[in-house]
């Protein structure tokens, strides 16, 4: 096997290795992710400076070592330049970063991963500096689509518990669903409430049931039967939210390739998307998603500047 091989990908992390290298972990189209050292990447004048930052994507000759590979060439294909400029881009760039990292898998092809990643990132980069809190949008449209692309798609046309569509009557103030993140979706509140009323009425008739007496004779007659009948019922699922009818129609969006006019109205309608949906993904993932905190910090400096 040659000790060489190509591959094209876009750098997530960079770690200081050592007085003037890196460790950088790169999505490649071929080979999923790799970590590889690139040698010599701090120094002042080093070919690699560059092409070993954040978000650039690379056409890299990499030698297989022991227990991290090099980097011997890089040729740049992409930057993005917009990203950095930017705290609130750079914020939920590094964001979808984490994602990535926790859902691309090494030594195996991940082309859609990959151009699923670059698409969105775009998107950011090209977002006008005019509508910075509509990176709240964008940033759950791309957090649905890379779930969705892991098979953790949240249920938000159906209830989770009926399978009935949900409809939202965006003309009724009081209209509301539920959000359970347990169950994997939205929820029909009155299911949910049939549901529990239910349970209550089972829990209810089965403490009301005659206890045997301890000096009663028990009958061995051999017309008694030993089977029992078990009665199983629905699990109540936790609701972790209730969404307004504009809140789920806005989740309802995020399925479609592109996201529809933006209403700025809607501006903290959309930051409420994005927190049930980075629960939902911290769930589902197993791992608190640390660069959210620079989005929170983010969009509460911004607040406070516009009121």
């Amino acid at each position: 096997m040659s000790r060489t091989y190509k591959a094209t990908g876009i750098n997530l992390k960079t770690q200081a290795l050592g007085e003037s290298d890196r460790i950088v972990t790169i999505l490649t189209r071929e080979f999923g992710l790799i970590r590889a050292v690139a040698p010599g990447s701090r120094k002042h004048n080093s070919s690699l400076g560059g092409r070993s930052g954040m978000f650039v994507v690379n056409e890299l000759l990499i030698a297989k070592g022991r227990s991290l590979d090099k980097i011997t060439q890089a040729q740049t294909l992409k930057t993005y330049p917009g990203l950095a400029k930017d705290l609130g881009k750079l914020s939920a760039s590094q964001y979808l970063a984490e994602i990535v990292l926790c859902q691309a898998l090494s030594e195996q092809p991940q082309e859609e991963l990959y151009e699923l990643l670059n698409e969105h990132l775009h998107r950011l980069e090209v977002l006008p500096k005019t509508e910075t809190f509509s990176i709240y949008a964008y940033l759950a449209h791309a957090v649905f689509h890379l779930l969705a692309l892991a098979g953790l798609t949240p249920q938000v046309q159906v209830c989770c518990l009926t399978q009935q569509p949900l409809r939202p009557d965006v003309t009724d103030a009081n209209w509301q669903v539920g959000f359970s993140i347990p169950a994997g979706g939205t929820v029909s509140l009155d299911a949910w409430e049939r549901l529990r009323t239910e349970g209550k009425i089972g829990r209810d008739r089965e403490n009301s049931k005659p206890i045997p007496s301890a000096n009663r004779p028990i009958d061995q007659s051999p017309q008694t039967s030993s089977y029992q009948t078990v009665a199983h019922r629905q699990e109540i699922p936790a609701i972790s939210s209730r969404l307004s009818a504009t809140e789920l129609a806005m989740f309802q969006q995020l399925s479609q390739p592109e996201i529809m006019q933006i209403n700025p109205a809607q501006d903290f309608g959309w930051l409420s998307v994005e927190q049930i949906l980075r629960q939902y993904a911290q769930y589902h993932l197993g791992r608190p998603i640390r660069s959210a905190t620079l989005i929170d910090s983010y969009f509460a400096a911004n607040h406070d500047a516009t009121v």
